[in-house]
């Protein structure tokens, strides 16, 4: 039977969003989904299923995007990213990360329950509440997902605690172009049981070669963050939470990240990753 905290949040994004339809002008909201409530990783075998394609495994080499210059247009250019920046959006599986976190006292209360009453439950974007929750770093492996004729259709990237192997994060990465859009955003989708959380980055290149990804204000079918719900009929929700990722080569050579997560104008939490290749 499904959770009645999960039936309750559905309920609530129907009637707060619009109907859309996935199978045509809203088709860029099409995106996988989990048939349990425990997401895991059974839903990369039907997203790959969905495209005709065969069952993947998790590659040893294998990136979030099959290039960067995927996300090539006006204003970005991926030759002039930094190398190692490069290098790890296009092998991510050679990387290993270290994670450190810190909420905002405001949020942390909301945060704590979300947490508790979803993410770990469904070990779905379970935030990290505490320092110590991600003492010993993060495991991540990236899986192809390709159609019957081969063609790469996205990412599938499972992160999880190195001490307790319990799963933190599992989505979709592939680069996606919005309506009216003119190059495209990089687009992350987390599956969940009769829906999902997308969000789509807007990306930018700083002076010394460095990657910003932004998830900015906007309005409806722009960068931002969304809601789906699928059903009968399909409704989505543009929520207002905003993310800014800067991945940079630090003075000591070291690739870091800096991600920073909004509620609306407020900062919520900041997590900062070292980022060291394996391999």
């Amino acid at each position: 039977m499904p959770h009645v905290l999960d039936l309750a949040s559905r309920t609530f994004w129907r009637l707060t969003g619009r109907r859309v339809d996935l199978d045509g002008a809203e088709h860029w909201l099409d995106a996988p989904v989990s048939s349990s409530a425990r997401v895991g990783d059974e839903w990369i075998g039907a997203e790959t299923a969905r495209h005709g394609g065969a069952p993947g495994t998790p590659g040893t080499d294998a990136g979030l995007l099959p290039s960067m210059s995927c996300l090539d247009g006006p204003g970005f250019a991926a030759d002039r990213l930094n190398p190692l920046v490069r290098d790890f959006y296009e092998h991510t599986s050679s990387w290993r990360m270290d994670v450190w976190s810190g909420w905002s006292p405001v949020f942390w209360p909301a945060g704590e329950a979300v947490s508790r009453l979803w993410g770990r439950r469904i070990e779905q974007l379970a935030l990290p509440m505490r320092p110590l929750d991600v003492a010993h770093g993060m495991d991540s492996h990236v899986t192809p997902v390709r159609d019957r004729e081969g063609v790469h259709v996205a990412s599938a990237w499972t992160r999880t605690l190195c001490d307790s192997g319990r799963t933190v994060f599992s989505g979709a990465y592939s680069a996606r172009t919005l309506p009216g859009a003119d190059r495209p955003s990089v687009h992350v989708a987390f599956p969940l049981e009769s829906g999902n959380v997308q969000v789509f980055l807007r990306p930018g290149i700083t002076a010394d070669g460095g990657l910003v990804l932004e998830s900015p204000r906007g309005r409806f079918g722009e960068d931002g963050a969304y809601v789906v719900v699928r059903g009968a009929s399909a409704h989505a929700a543009r929520v207002p939470l905003h993310e800014t990722f800067h991945v940079y080569v630090d003075a000591l050579g070291v690739l870091r990240t800096d991600h920073e997560l909004r509620v609306w104008g407020a900062s919520a939490l900041r997590l900062h990753y070292r980022l060291e290749r394996t391999s």
